[in-house]
């Protein structure tokens, strides 16, 4: 495939991956909770990765602390998370997905991570490596 039939296929495609995960909804348990885009990523990096500190969440977000404290708020006051003090180091807040919503968190999630794990078993691992890694290229080229 030529490099521009490849942008050209990627151009049309990319409207319809985005309809059909926008589509894909919040599950009725989560659907007064008004989550965006941004609460779904770290969601799933307590989904997948298990409790973690503020800062922690900051860094794999890429977003400040801050950033991250007013989220974890945010659904900590709604009830989507728990927030517990590091018995190591009183300063630090752990965090994770309160008991009542993981199910849910992990009924929605999991429709993707099936879609990602259909796509991704034929390839080899550096197929797969090139994969994320141009999809991080092209998401990092869009903020340019």
């Amino acid at each position: 495939m030529e490099v521009e039939d490849g942008i050209r296929a990627l151009l049309l495609l990319m409207p319809r991956v985005v309809g059909r995960a926008k589509r894909l909804g919040v599950p009725k348990e989560l659907e007064s909770f008004s989550l965006a885009p941004r609460h779904l990523s770290l969601l799933a990096y307590l989904l997948f990765d298990g409790p973690m500190s503020v800062n922690e969440l900051a860094s794999r977000l890429e977003v400040t602390p801050a950033t991250v404290s007013l989220m974890v708020g945010e659904l900590g006051r709604q009830g989507i998370l728990d927030r517990q003090t590091d018995e190591n180091d009183r300063r630090r807040t752990i965090v994770s997905i309160a008991a009542a919503h993981e199910t849910a968190i992990k009924d929605w999630l999991g429709r993707g991570a099936q879609a990602w794990r259909k796509a991704l078993e034929p390839l080899s691992p550096d197929e797969r490596r090139m994969f994320v890694e141009t999809l991080l290229t092209y998401e990092r080229e869009l903020t340019v």
